[in-house]
């Protein structure tokens, strides 16, 4: 029977160590090109064989269900959709197959169990998106299996999720505004409809606050329900009566049709009024440079299917909430004032 190649023995032939064999074999930084082909070249003559990866190791696949509220497929093709499908590619890249079940409303208000935790299903469940604390509580008394909350996080249970740094981001995007010499800035979205929404008008507040730039009731508009969170039509937009300087508001969709709004009233974007927005993602038609936060979402998939993985094999991985930072994007929006 043939010797079994080690790197040690790789190693002891080029007069380099074990380290350095593994690290050209698994292009990892730290060796010179010229060595990392000799080491290359020499496991090969010598009938180097690798050892079998913990994936060829383990053929342990899972099924991972994914929950969704209907009320966050408003429009064609919405935020929360490009979520679903950056969470399906991540699980798919480790082997695991998804299953997805939106849940309608009337499911939600009368806390119908979804179809997906009936049985053997499913090993794991993603819950992506805010849904009443009612359902939410008899989600969890039911559920037998790991699961983990994306893009929001409960207010009462220490439960695992992954959420954007919706605080800190929309606190950068206000101070920009600031900087930018506004001070009438008015925050739009309807606060407590999401918890994403609630969070970033707490970040416009706090740079409101730092600046001695008081906080308007007046300068609060709402762009949603909030009984079931279905988004109004841009010309159901309630602007103060004193317009601002600019408008924060809590997503990009929604961005776009205050500009709507404001072009109706031949009122020029950012001429005379700035507007920012949230995620950095419009629906098709709305082509607009933005200036934005970026979240994401493909960290945030790939985060979220990670810690399940975790969770569902018994690995150790760190609990609580993980927050993934944004990236503010400087679009075309805002205007400098005196």
């Amino acid at each position: 029977m043939a010797k079994k190649i080690r790197l040690i023995d790789i190693g002891k032939t080029l007069g380099v160590s074990a380290v350095t064999v593994s690290n050209a074999l698994s292009g990892q930084p730290g060796v010179s090109d010229e060595m990392r082909v000799k080491i290359k070249d020499t496991a090969e003559k010598m009938g180097y064989q690798p050892p079998r990866t913990a994936r060829e190791k383990n053929t342990k696949t899972y099924n991972i269900g994914i929950i969704i509220s209907e009320k966050y497929f408003d429009q064609t093709q919405s935020f929360y959709w490009r979520m679903y499908r950056e969470v399906a590619t991540k699980a798919a890249a480790k082997g695991c197959f998804t299953l997805l079940e939106i849940v309608n409303p009337e499911d939600e208000k009368n806390l119908t169990t979804p179809l997906l935790t009936d049985g053997n299903k499913v090993d794991g469940l993603v819950i992506v998106g805010l849904m009443s604390k009612e359902y939410l509580d008899m989600l969890e008394s039911k559920l037998s299996v790991p699961y983990i909350f994306l893009d929001f996080s409960s207010k009462e249970k220490e439960s695992d999720a992954v959420i954007t740094d919706n605080f800190l981001s929309m606190y950068r995007l206000v101070n920009h505004l600031i900087e930018m010499g506004h001070k009438d800035i008015a925050y739009v979205g309807t606060l407590m409809s999401t918890s994403s929404i609630t969070d970033r008008y707490f970040g416009y507040c706090k740079a409101l606050m730092e600046h001695d730039i008081p906080i308007r009731e007046d300068y609060i508009v709402k762009d949603r329900k909030l009984s079931d969170g279905s988004r109004f039509k841009p010309e159901e937009l309630k602007l103060p009566a004193k317009l601002p300087t600019a408008f924060a508001c809590n997503c990009d969709v929604t961005a776009a049709d205050i500009i709507s709004v404001l072009k109706k009233r031949k009122i020029k974007v950012p001429e005379e009024i700035s507007v920012v927005g949230f995620d950095n993602y419009l629906l098709p038609g709305q082509d607009i440079e933005l200036t934005t936060c970026e979240v994401d979402v493909k960290e945030m998939a790939a985060q979220t299917i990670r810690i399940l993985i975790a969770k569902m094999s018994g690995q150790p991985y760190k609990k609580g909430i993980l927050t993934v930072p944004g990236r503010l994007i400087y679009g075309k929006t805002v205007k400098k004032i005196k």
